[in-house]
């Protein structure tokens, strides 16, 4: 799932990301214009190294030109 474009409801089905932690990554998005890697969601309020741990095989990030 690509972590900049996932809506909130498709971030929420990512295990221990629940509707808050959605909101929070679509924040932090909006706020930074986007993520340039998957680690950066660990500066996200929320999530660290276990969560990120358990998405870390689903997620991605799409780079856009």
């Amino acid at each position: 799932m690509d972590i900049n474009s996932a809506t909130e409801s498709q971030l929420d089905t990512l295990p221990g990301i629940g509707p808050a932690k959605a909101k929070a990554i679509i924040a932090y998005r909006d706020q930074h214009g986007g993520f340039r890697n998957v680690k950066e969601l660990m500066k996200v309020k929320g999530i660290g190294s276990k969560v990120y741990e358990k998405i870390a095989d689903s997620i991605e990030v799409v780079q856009r030109n």
